[in-house]
């Protein structure tokens, strides 16, 4: 079941305010960008480049999965491995918020999001 309108605003505005703070200053935001996107119960940040064959085209590639369990009441948190599998990510998969779980990934102690 995907989100309410509600917490969809909410996830927004927290995640986008997190995403801000990571993003490149605006002068390379043509080469490397980051940027998030909600699909049902699942967030994913991502980086944006151009494709190297065309310029004029981007691809995202995905870094950062969130998905809300509703059931009990938790987000797990995924991180993306080199084999292109999501994996739960060690010592936290699980945050009871989503600040909480923006936090663990922020901090990013064993690089597995931001290199």
């Amino acid at each position: 079941m995907a989100f309410s309108e509600f917490e969809i605003k909410r996830i927004e505005k927290v995640v986008g305010e997190a995403v801000e703070k990571r993003r490149p200053p605006v002068h390379l935001r043509n080469k490397l960008d980051i940027g998030f996107r909600i699909d049902n119960q699942t967030v994913f940040i991502f980086e944006r480049r151009p494709d190297w064959r065309d310029k004029t085209q981007y691809n995202e590639f995905e870094n950062v999965k969130f998905t809300y369990v509703k059931l009990q009441k938790i987000w797990k948190i995924y991180w993306l491995r080199q084999n292109l599998k999501w994996d739960d990510y060690e010592p936290d998969p699980t945050a009871k918020s989503i600040e909480l779980a923006l936090a663990v990934v922020m901090k990013d102690e064993f690089g597995c999001f931001w290199g």
